[in-house]
């Protein structure tokens, strides 16, 4: 069995606990996320008080002993605190001084016990630690003390930098934990196999943490603990980049950009018609018609799969498909006003106009900077044609190598010989995006699953600066599917290197 050396690791936690490079306790996202913690818990432990009374009367009948049990747990910078939960144990002094997990058919857990821990109930009594400060409803897991000196110290700085959470994305991940550790050598099981994921896990949601990834966390924590959904297999892209996550950030974001656009250029496009003829539009008339304009662009773009587009990356192509979107809305517009209004009456040459002054908005402000040479790189890749018939690429990266690659394969004499079904990348808010025309279909741990779904027979590795470590364990994925692995060199780092070494 794995040795901690309990009393160095303590030591040395106690010093991480002690360290100032913790964050500030007071920021403003951090105000934010402790108020609505505490609105919420007060919430839940109000709707569910009946819910409660039930399960303790149910411990206290079906074994004797307390209704909570208190676990040891390590919190925000590193200090300690009781964490509580309802008994699922027997109230024996070997079970609480037993292995600090418990597996499949544990004797240990009583009869009702194993049904809080199947539904998670168990888990309820920590909305208390929440309203004391101790815990978040979302946040990375509490671990025990003993696991925690096995971390490392960038590890536990930045996992430890905030409350522990009631729920994260590790938790629903592994929320069959009990059923993946064998009964016999299962704390190294979970030294070896689950910790190092979930502080991976726990690591990625301190990076990414939003009030709206809590969200689609709590969503997704809903979902995967009903009965008949608790087999549904929970991707990470759900937990990192969720429904709450789209339609802030990929749907009402773009919607009120797109209603100051709207406003601004039937604005114009009025004043111009004016010049030549009367129109008298009328302010309630004019909003009215922007707003409608909006939310028909929004259904439209979602229904096109615009939402899904990471803008500072596209293809110019999808000029094509927002001038269809905003054409279709003006057709819309001016069915409206010909079918249901009566006054006023609009020419359809006016709404025409304005659809290409909205068209000319929009693409400007999702393009920007990138029009003029995003329309030239376009030319370029027209004069090409796409390979369907050459073996099929997978491309691992969707960073700035990857983006050169497929940029100089597209230039390639090895165009026709290839052709590029996907990337994929660690990064959570590029996944379900497309990158240069291309889609990230998910993260590297999915590369067997889609080297066999699309019959992958190439994979281009091509990231940069990745440590040794995680490189050779994407690697060794890659190498363990029938396709063949070609590592692309990191044409970056030499040019930047270059760049340096010239300017001394």
């Amino acid at each position: 069995m794995t040795n901690f050396h309990q009393k160095d690791k303590s030591n040395h936690l106690l010093r991480i606990g002690e360290s100032s490079t913790f964050p500030p306790l007071f920021t403003i996202k951090g105000v934010i996320k402790r108020i609505s913690d505490i609105i919420l818990a007060i919430i839940g432990m109000l709707i569910l008080t009946p819910v409660f009374a039930v399960i303790a009367i149910a411990i206290k009948r079906d074994s004797p002993g307390p209704v909570f049990y208190e676990a040891e747990r390590v919190g925000r910078n590193g200090k300690r605190f009781k964490m509580l939960k309802f008994r699922s144990m027997y109230e024996q002094p070997e079970n609480r001084n037993g292995a600090p997990l418990t597996t499949k058919d544990d004797a240990r857990v009583t009869p009702i016990g194993k049904w809080l821990r199947a539904t998670k109930f168990n888990e309820l009594p920590q909305l208390w630690n929440v309203l004391k400060g101790e815990m978040s409803l979302v946040g990375p897991r509490p671990e025990d003390p003993q696991f925690v000196t096995s971390w490392t110290e960038e590890a536990q700085q930045k996992i430890l930098s905030m409350r522990p959470g009631i729920t994260s994305p590790a938790s629903i991940i592994y929320r069959d934990e009990e059923r993946l550790l064998s009964s016999r050598g299962f704390l190294d099981d979970y030294l070896k196999q689950i910790l190092p994921d979930k502080q991976r896990l726990d690591q990625l949601y301190v990076d990414n943490h939003s009030l709206v990834n809590d969200l689609d966390v709590l969503f997704m924590t809903l979902i995967a603990f009903i009965p008949r959904l608790r087999t549904l297999s929970v991707k990470e892209k759900w937990l990192y980049s969720g429904a709450f996550y789209t339609i802030t950030h990929r749907v009402l974001s773009w919607f009120f950009i797109d209603f100051v656009v709207v406003l601004l250029s039937i604005g114009l496009a009025g004043l111009m018609w004016r010049l030549s003829m009367a129109l008298n539009l009328g302010v309630p008339t004019f909003l009215i018609g922007a707003l409608l304009a909006s939310i028909f662009l929004s259904l439209i773009n979602t229904s096109l799969g615009l939402h899904r587009i990471k803008w500072d990356k596209a293809s110019p192509t999808y000029v094509i498909d927002i001038t269809i979107s905003v054409s279709i809305t003006m057709l819309l517009l001016w069915m409206i006003n010909r079918l249901w209004l009566t006054e006023p009456r609009i020419l359809f040459t006016f709404f025409w106009m304005s659809g290409l002054m909205v068209s000319i908005g929009l693409i400007a402000v999702r393009f920007r900077d990138r029009l003029i040479t995003g329309l030239a790189n376009r030319w370029i890749l027209m004069r090409g044609s796409k390979a369907s018939f050459g073996e099929r690429m997978l491309v691992i990266g969707a960073g700035e190598l990857g983006e050169l690659a497929i940029w100089m394969l597209k230039r390639s004499p090895f165009l026709d010989l290839f052709s590029v079904i996907g990337l994929v990348d660690d990064d959570p808010r590029k996944q379900n995006t497309e990158i240069m025309g291309y889609k990230v279909l998910g993260t590297t741990q999915d590369i067997p699953e889609l080297v066999k779904r699309y019959n992958i027979g190439l994979i281009l590795f091509s990231i940069t600066n990745c440590p040794l470590p995680k490189r050779e364990q994407m690697l060794s994925r890659c190498d363990a599917t029938k396709a063949k692995t070609v590592i692309i060199p990191d044409l970056i780092d030499v040019l930047r290197q270059s760049v340096e070494n010239f300017e001394d």
